[in-house]
């Protein structure tokens, strides 16, 4: 459409002013000192920037992608950006833009949004191309001396996430309800450490506010969302999904960061020098703490070997040789600032722990602490940044993992740290955690399941050191030694699944763990209380833990879809709820869903352990038609993968119903890419969870060998066996080294 020239856009500006001088001053006054943004006085374009007067106010629209767009309001009409880079990173080129008016609003588009500016009152509306609403301003930009507030329409279904960690919400919906974001140190239940200024909403958009300010989200009839600041600055992002949303977010802020592998084990942490609470102790006694991982068969990946509270540290070289022949990473706490990491890294500290003793006040501080910390650990070793951060910002999930504080192990602990780590993901932050029983007090009982549900997050630690007794897992006895270790090595086991969904984090901005909300928004009760404690680990595992000193399970909700208990092979048609499920102390009560294709490394206590001959097995739930997943891998420590150094695999099932002849068929595709210790060959094993055995198996049309016990299989090198007592029946297939390069198929026939 044509364009206004130079003179067009003065004499808009001139009659709109004379419009606005006969009306009215241009912003309306309240009774508070309050203002609401008067009327339209002027319009100009700029090829993706468009500015609009108020009178005094001055607004100002820039494009950044074809349904991302950043809206500025100065009220005095000078611009200002406190926040500068920050936190937004350098976009791509902006998309091509056009405008026209219309006799109450000017609209501006790109191919997939347009934004209406109304003229008297400024408002804004957005709507897609296809001409349907996503949100309106039912008034305009308001402010007063100490801030800011957006009034939007609420939708009669719309439900809102976000805010980052909101402690003991987050996961189900914030409509109705208020939720602050800001520093506050209050690390239990109705706290917000590690909140972010973003939300997002089911009618298909999310807004950051690009601010260092605290704020306030009122998702009450109307949405007000109040920044502490005199000066208005939000992105708002289109998407027909909250992934999309969540997926723009990130790319404005940054995606999550890979960890490295040690990162996705279990972490110990406690002072090792001066310790008033344990007596005398040295640093290089963190190798005995270590040393009782080992004797008792657990997965250890890294220890902070000191505290922020002047704890200290010494002989930093030979502790890290230590930790290092005992297959674990050392880490710091930045008890002192980080002037001295660069020093600390070459000596070999490979964890970062940032800490409120000198992060201050939150906000810019800490985001530039968690940002100094990682980029330390990388400009002085091969390795990736892996820093912990107790209060953070947007943009932090660049760089860090997200940790609530310090807390009491109870029960009540327990269920209010369920819904806040999943909700979190809503956020764009993939790596949210606890201490396991907290840092204080705590029982047996309740670190064994809080240890359960915590193996389904992709970070996690203990930290020692002010409670009666030490938190090391093992610490206990039996039973909780035995059930602790089954879990940490269920956790090991499944690093193949989890460091994927890692990666895909790096992509999309989607997180591992994630509200049944995120993968089924269409479904009401996943926005309800019916799904307040439990959460989904990827898309196929659906966690459900005990919080209560009870062995009885209530409520647990199962979305659309065929569901499997892990541990019986009981199948369950969703969506329905489950009550008076049987939960003994060793039993979480976990789902997984029905086409998953679970990639998985059997028998390790640390992905150390790991040889170029070592299988790779794949955990098979056929549905009745096609599914598949891709493995991810690389190196896992270093930095390599950023520069294309990793393979993906893909395991394809077509299920009995796929073509009708009732077989299954597994179908692993070539591993394609390169990176250092890839395997050039590797047994495979799978389990396939069916409820009748097959009659035969074949590999390329091969027929493998039936085996007839456990023991004969354990024993073969390839063949299968079809276990009837196996959580409803299990067949077992493994096969010899097959190179990686070429894929192969099994056949398991009816």
């Amino acid at each position: 459409m044509r364009k206004p020239t130079r003179l067009g856009k003065l004499v808009v500006g001139t009659v709109l002013g004379l419009v606005a001088a006969l009306a009215g001053p241009a912003g309306s006054a309240h009774g508070d000192g309050a203002a609401t943004v008067g009327d339209v006085t002027g319009f100009t374009a700029a090829g993706p920037v468009y500015r609009i007067r108020a009178g005094d106010a001055a607004a100002r629209v820039s494009f950044v992608g074809e349904e991302t767009f950043r809206l500025e309001l100065a009220p005095d009409g000078a611009f200002t950006d406190p926040a500068g880079k920050d936190i937004v990173l350098p976009q791509g080129s902006p998309p091509r833009t056009r405008w026209r008016e219309r006799r109450d609003r000017y609209e501006v588009s790109t191919s997939r949004v347009t934004l209406r500016v109304y003229k008297s009152p400024l408002r804004f509306a957005l709507y897609r191309s296809d001409g349907s609403r996503v949100w309106a301003e039912s008034k305009g930009l308001s402010w007063d001396k100490e801030q800011t507030t957006q009034t939007l329409e609420r939708g009669a279904d719309e439900q809102f996430y976000g805010a980052g960690m909101q402690n003991g919400r987050g996961n189900i919906s914030h409509r109705g309800k208020t939720v602050e974001v800001g520093v506050d140190y209050n690390w239990n239940d109705g706290g917000h450490p590690n909140s972010v200024p973003f939300y997002l909403s089911s009618a298909g958009y999310g807004v950051f506010r690009n601010t260092y300010a605290p704020g306030t989200y009122r998702f009450t009839d109307p949405v007000t969302a109040t920044e502490k600041e005199h000066r208005f600055d939000a992105y708002y992002f289109a998407g027909r999904t909250p992934k999309d949303v969540i997926g723009a977010y990130t790319k404005l802020t940054g995606r999550p960061f890979l960890p490295p592998l040690y990162g996705l084990e279990i972490g110990d942490s406690d002072c090792y020098l001066h310790n008033k609470n344990r007596g005398e102790r040295h640093t290089l006694d963190a190798l005995k703490v270590a040393d009782g991982y080992r004797a008792a068969d657990m997965p250890l990946g890294w220890m902070l070997v000191n505290d922020g509270y002047g704890c200290g540290y010494e002989n930093l070289g030979e502790v890290n040789k230590g930790l290092g022949d005992r297959k674990a990473a050392m880490g710091l706490w930045t008890e002192d600032g980080l002037s001295k990491l660069a020093g600390q890294v070459k000596e070999g500290q490979r964890v970062a722990k940032l800490d409120v003793a000198w992060v201050g006040d939150g906000y810019k501080f800490a985001l530039d602490g968690c940002k100094d910390a990682y980029k330390g650990i990388e400009d002085n070793s091969d390795a990736r940044g892996f820093t912990w951060a107790p209060e953070s910002w947007s943009g932090a999930q660049r760089c860090g993992v997200q940790w609530s504080g310090d807390q009491k192990g109870s029960w009540d602990y327990i269920r209010w740290q369920i819904p806040t780590y999943a909700g979190a993901t809503m956020s764009g932050l993939a790596y949210t955690t606890g201490d396991v029983d907290g840092i204080f007090a705590g029982s047996p009982r309740t670190y064994v399941r809080d240890l359960q549900w915590k193996t389904f997050l992709p970070a996690v630690m203990t930290m020692d050191g002010w409670a009666p007794s030490d938190k090391q897992p093992f610490r206990y006895g039996d039973p909780y030694t035995s059930i602790n270790r089954k879990y940490l090595k269920l956790k090991e086991s499944l690093l193949p699944y989890m460091y994927t969904y890692a990666a895909q984090a790096t992509r999309t901005g989607v997180g591992p763990v994630r509200p049944l909300a995120l993968e089924y928004p269409h479904d009401a009760k996943a926005a309800s209380d019916a799904a307040k404690y439990e959460f989904l680990a990827g898309e196929y595992f659906l966690v459900a833990p005990v919080y209560e000193d009870k062995e009885v399970r209530d409520g647990i909700y199962l979305p659309r879809g065929t569901w499997t208990d892990y541990w019986t092979g009981r199948t369950y048609e969703g969506p329905t709820t489950v009550n008076g499920y049987r939960a003994p102390l060793d039993t979480l009560p976990l789902f997984v869903k029905s086409g998953a294709n679970v990639p998985m490394w059997p028998g390790i206590s640390s992905y150390r352990d790991r040889t170029a001959a070592s299988p790779l097995a794949w955990d098979v739930y056929p549905s009745q038609g096609r599914s598949s997943f891709t493995l991810y891998e690389d190196d896992g420590v270093t930095r390599a993968h950023r520069a294309g150094a990793y393979a993906e695999q893909t395991l394809t099932v077509r299920g009995p119903g796929e073509r009708g002849d009732g077989d299954t068929t597994l179908h692993v595709g070539a591993s394609k890419g390169e990176f250092k210790g890839k395997q050039t060959a590797r047994p495979y094993e799978f389990t396939v969870h069916m409820g009748a055995g097959p009659d035969a198996v074949t590999l390329d049309g091969r027929v493998l060998p039936r085996l007839e016990s456990r023991e004969a299989f354990a024993s073969a090198a390839q063949g299968w066996w079809y276990d009837t007592a196996d959580r409803g029946g299990v067949a077992h297939v493994k096969t010899a080294a097959l190179p990686t390069d070429r894929g192969f198929t099994v056949t398991l026939e009816d």
